[in-house]
């Protein structure tokens, strides 16, 4: 129980130093992986890391979605604007 100690806190400060858009996604996949790799063995570390990893991962995907989605109806909007035709 005291290593799990430990690691919570020096996975703090390295959370800490990371900048918050960096961090995106990370807090809440490692509480699940956390939990995760607990009840898998006691191996919360391990699933909070892998957690963190793939939160992010995730978090930068649907980022990434989101603006191509933008992007699209911005486009899909222009082209309707009666006003705006290239001629």
């Amino acid at each position: 129980m005291k290593h799990v100690g430990i690691a919570a806190i020096a996975a703090c400060f390295a959370l800490s130093s990371i900048p918050a858009a960096e961090a995106k996604g990370c807090l809440k996949g490692a509480a699940v992986g956390a939990v995760a790799g607990h009840i898998a063995h006691h191996h919360a570390v391990l699933g909070a890391v892998a957690g963190c990893i793939i939160g992010h991962h995730m978090a930068v995907k649907k980022a990434r979605e989101e603006k191509a989605r933008q992007q699209h109806e911005k486009g899909w909007q222009a082209h309707q604007d009666p006003s705006h035709h290239p001629i």
